[in-house]
């Protein structure tokens, strides 16, 4: 028996999950269960649209967020800090070590340094000319592992 490499014009949901399913056994069976968690934290406005926030998952002891939003005419109004905050406290109770997240050169470094993230990495010409950058907010020290002078 052989496989055959297929590329779908329009992938599907199902290609998706076609490829995800072995990754998660694999995944699995080398670290265990990841403790998979949606988050959302939304911003709604007084007619009780939600307008933007806040998107991720906690996964493997780490929050990650994948997106943040807030409405242009709402920024400078601290809502992209107090989502920030909501999110921190969400991965504190659920035992998180910490939170991640990318951004664009364009987008909002010095917003997340301001928060107490800090640089782990970074990915030029993404897009070209620019940079994407990864951060990381530490809430915690791993399991097992000893704070302070040991002396």
């Amino acid at each position: 028996m052989t496989l055959s490499i297929t590329i779908p014009e329009t992938p599907s949901d199902a290609d998706r999950e076609a490829i995800l399913a072995p990754l998660r056994a694999f995944n699995a069976s080398r670290a265990g269960d990841p403790g998979l968690r949606p988050v959302a934290i939304l911003l709604t406005d007084q007619a009780g649209r939600d307008v933007g926030g806040l998107w991720g998952k906690i996964a493997y002891d780490w929050l990650f967020v994948e997106l943040l939003a807030v409405p242009e005419e709402w920024r400078g109004g601290n809502y992209g800090k107090a989502l920030m905050q909501e999110a921190e406290s969400i991965a504190r109770a659920h035992g998180c070590v910490g939170v991640w997240l990318d951004t664009f050169e364009f987008q909002a470094r010095g917003f997340y340094e301001k928060l107490g993230f800090e640089l782990f990495g970074e990915l030029e010409d993404h897009p070209v000319g620019q940079r994407r950058f990864f951060l990381r907010k530490r809430l915690q020290e791993p399991a097992g592992q000893m704070l302070g002078n040991q002396g």
